[in-house]
């Protein structure tokens, strides 16, 4: 997967040290020698991942990242803060400004290339959501992006899996004031407790005496529950390889023994935020989703759904010779409510005869507004007979009650026709079923409103 990579360093020789290590394997790369240059360059120009450099005259890595998550436009972008600073709590530093992963210099190849991999193929997802999200303002994607990624009240549950009881028993007084740590020291009943709990991150140990590691992060990456949960690896000082192989399959971050409480503190707020971020924008993925197929005056779904789901509806019950039937539901006269009540009128009519629709029909029918003042029912595993007694219900519950408009307690009565058609095995057709129900629809109306027509051919 290439990526464009923007590596910002205020010495020459570090930028072009970089440049050919990333160009040797086919990434594009854009150099920045300061903080307002990296800065400008992303708010400008499409950047995968930020390699930053922390001491640089002017304004440091630290405030560059600052400046990058804070801004909606680039809150997203992964930041890799390189230093040849080695303490703790410059790491911690970095990683409460924002970045995504911190280096050491001299930078080992190896790490700096499976980092950038795993960051790049976090971008490319998050920019798939984003994309998709951005299309519907309306649902509050700006104010999502606008909202610093991962705010919450809620302490995040984390879970540990660790043969050794004593590190996890430390591990848990380490986190006991920032996180709800569970514990499991079967890789197996890890695996059993991470399906049944939503946790926020997962933390593996790399120490099991008779399971592969990097086995369990791969079962949890495959598991529908765990699937999209970050992973954390708890590794030793000598299992550089298994690091390293961890981050290319199924690991979004590691923490080498022993364990700097801080360090990890922050790289579990770290993968925490970017999960419920990701999760914000999938979850505007789907209304986005909803909101394409659902009518918004009456809450019904809408025709366009209605041509997707009708087909399979009709082909399920053709493949099990089982019954069809549909029903078109036309407000009588509603041009006068219109004229007489304003828009705002018809609305409220609209509004209430969809809900005396959804009331008198079984949650397998599909019910659609069709356009306007009509209706379509779609009601699997209903002959002609029981349909038309739907039907009548239907119709009396519209006329039976009068409907609320306007002000001042003003009501107006409304009536509705009806045709419906049924399912001719084998030989029909979509087309052939909404013309018939269409016809007995127009029968309806030219019969003098307010009835039901269902002909039996």
């Amino acid at each position: 997967m290439t990526a464009r990579i923007l590596v910002v360093d205020d010495v020459p020789a570090n930028l072009r040290l970089l440049e050919a290590r990333l160009l040797a394997e086919y990434y594009d790369v854009v150099t920045a020698r300061s903080g307002p240059d990296a800065i400008e360059i992303c708010e400008a120009s499409k950047i995968d991942v930020v390699l930053l450099d922390v001491m640089m005259p002017g304004m440091d890595g630290f405030e560059v990242c600052r400046r990058l998550k804070a801004d909606p436009a680039t809150t997203h972008v992964p930041v890799i803060m390189i230093t040849a600073l080695d303490q703790p709590a410059d790491r911690v530093r970095g990683l409460e400004a924002g970045a995504d992963d911190f280096l050491t210099k001299p930078v080992n190849d190896l790490q700096l290339l499976t980092r950038v991999k795993s960051l790049t193929r976090l971008k490319a997802l998050t920019d798939e959501l984003r994309l998709r999200a951005a299309t519907t303002r309306n649902i509050g994607i700006e104010q999502l992006l606008q909202k610093k990624s991962g705010d919450s009240e809620e302490t995040p549950a984390v879970l540990l899996i660790d043969e050794d009881e004593a590190s996890g028993r430390q591990l848990q007084r380490m986190l006991h004031d920032h996180f709800r740590l569970d514990m499991a020291e079967d890789p197996q009943q890890g695996l059993i407790r991470a399906a049944e709990k939503p946790y926020e991150c997962i933390i593996v140990s790399s120490t099991f005496a008779h399971y592969d590691p990097l086995r369990l992060c791969s079962q949890l990456r495959a598991m529908d529950r765990t699937r999209l949960v970050p992973i954390v690896l708890l590794a030793g000082e000598g299992d550089e390889a298994t690091v390293i192989r961890g981050l290319e399959l199924a690991v979004n971050d590691y923490v080498l023994r022993p364990v700097e409480r801080q360090e990890l503190i922050a790289r579990l707020r770290t993968q925490i935020r970017r999960k419920r971020y990701n999760d914000s924008l999938r979850s505007s993925v789907a209304q986005t989703v909803e909101m394409a197929v659902t009518d918004p005056l009456t809450g019904l779904h809408n025709r366009r759904y209605l041509d997707s789901h009708l087909q399979s509806l009709f082909d399920r019950a053709v493949a099990r010779r089982r019954p069809l039937s549909v029903m078109i539901i036309d407000l009588d006269r509603f041009k006068s409510i219109n004229d007489t009540y304003g828009h705002d009128g018809g609305d409220v009519v609209l509004r209430e005869a969809a809900a005396r629709l959804r009331r008198n029909l079984r949650g397998i029918d599909l019910v659609c507004r069709f356009g306007g003042e009509e209706f379509v029912v779609v009601m699997p595993e209903t002959e002609l007979e029981v349909a038309e007694r739907v039907g009548e219900r239907i119709r009396l519950q519209i006329a039976g009650d009068s409907f609320a408009v306007g002000k001042a307690d003003e009501t107006v009565t409304v009536t509705v026709s009806i045709g419906i058609a049924a399912l001719h095995q084998p030989q029909d057709t979509i087309e052939a079923l909404m013309k018939r129900a269409d016809m007995a629809l127009y029968e309806a109306k030219t019969a003098g409103r307010n009835r039901v027509v269902a002909p039996a051919a």
